[in-house]
């Protein structure tokens, strides 16, 4: 059974609540939620308001363009718009204003209005004319003297992309919707150089010191690297002084790494040193004891 899609039902709900002014009594000036549908009634066959159940054969809604034939579904595709009046900014909106400010903009390429396919209304209220992207028609019949008709290519519908823009854009241009407050530049600037979580550095100063720390790590260790030197006994300072002495350290010790620190004699002659001769005579062998006492009655008696 045909139904309405969520994305053409948000742009009846935004309509609704900024041109059907008082809500609570039924008037012609306002837009009643009678007067804002989706759905054909059930005798409607054929066209966008129609879904897959409900197309005719060679229907011009599927036939004519691959987005609407790819994107045939149960969901209708069209909505139509009736009669209001509204006053803002100091001047009278109505359907007619609407009608045409919804045209221009589809005529302009803009992007908000790219899946419009067609619009049928009346400029003036005695003339029905139809704005159609594909070119195929020019007008349509008299009921459109009191209603706008919108067709959306079927594959947005489809896609259930967001149809509220062009419309939001419309309520904000006739000052129904305020539009959103910019920040002034000067409020901007403020907040760049002050919000740095310290009260006498700026973003230029933050800044400043990433750009040096990034020269320092992509410099050779033997060079300052930096747009500014770090201060003396600086954390950065002393890494950089630890990289320069690395080349000197790796050459010390390799040296020390070739050399044996092991002296014999001088070893010998401390541990003898620290004995008394007794001791010394208990650790010489008999043999050994013998040659020595020889060698010394020799050197005596020379």
């Amino acid at each position: 059974m045909t139904s309405a899609p969520a994305n053409l039902l948000a742009v009846r709900s935004l309509l609704l609540t900024y041109l059907n002014v008082d809500k609570n009594t039924v008037r012609s000036q306002d837009l009643e939620p009678a007067e804002v549908g989706i759905v054909g009634d059930p005798n409607h066959k054929g066209g966008y308001h129609c879904g897959s159940d409900r197309v005719v054969p060679n229907d011009y809604s599927v036939v004519e363009s691959t987005r609407d034939s790819s994107g045939l579904t149960l969901h209708a595709s069209a909505l139509d718009v009736g009669t209001f009046s509204v006053s803002s900014g100091g001047h009278t909106h109505n359907l007619r204003t609407f009608s045409t400010w919804c045209v221009s903009q589809c005529a302009a390429g803009a992007g908000d209005a790219r899946d419009i396919r067609e619009i049928i209304y009346s400029p003036d209220g005695t003339t029905v004319r139809r704005w159609d992207r594909l070119g195929k028609r020019t007008s349509g019949d008299s009921s459109h003297l009191f209603h706008t008709h919108f067709s959306f290519f079927r594959d947005s519908t489809k896609a259930g992309r967001d149809q509220t823009p062009l419309f939001r854009r419309y309520l904000t241009a006739i000052g129904l919707i305020a539009p959103p407050k910019p920040e002034t530049d000067m409020e901007q600037t403020d907040k760049l150089i002050k919000n740095t979580g310290s009260p006498t550095r700026t973003v230029g100063d933050v800044l400043a010191d990433l750009a040096n720390l990034r020269n320092w790590l992509y410099s050779p260790g033997t060079t300052t690297g930096v747009v500014g030197p770090p201060p003396a006994n600086s954390p950065l300072q002393q890494m950089l002084d630890m990289v320069r002495a690395w080349p000197a350290l790796v050459a010390q010790v390799t040296a020390l790494s070739g050399k044996d620190f092991t002296d014999e004699q001088q070893i010998v002659t401390g541990v003898l040193a620290g004995l008394p001769p007794e001791k010394i005579a208990e650790a010489i062998p008999p043999q050994i004891a013998r040659d020595v006492a020889d060698e010394l009655s020799r050197r005596l008696t020379a």
